[in-house]
């Protein structure tokens, strides 16, 4: 392998963070209705969520990684 492939990969890495971290983004993103917030989410899903965050608080507490 061409040892600059790991660097244009980190630099793509780092110009595709700073593109969906800028503002513009973040203001075209908010106009789309896919990335709307809610204010309510489906009971079904909260459970879910709350399944997951007793899950990861168990592994927290030095269970297997």
């Amino acid at each position: 392998m061409n040892g600059n492939n790991g660097n244009r990969r980190a630099e793509l890495a780092n110009d595709i963070r700073r593109q969906a971290s800028s503002e513009a983004t973040k203001r075209l993103l908010r106009a789309l209705p896919a990335f709307r917030l809610e204010k309510e989410i489906p009971r079904r899903l909260s459970d879910l969520l709350d399944r997951l965050d007793g899950a990861e608080a168990e592994n927290a507490g030095g269970g297997r990684r």
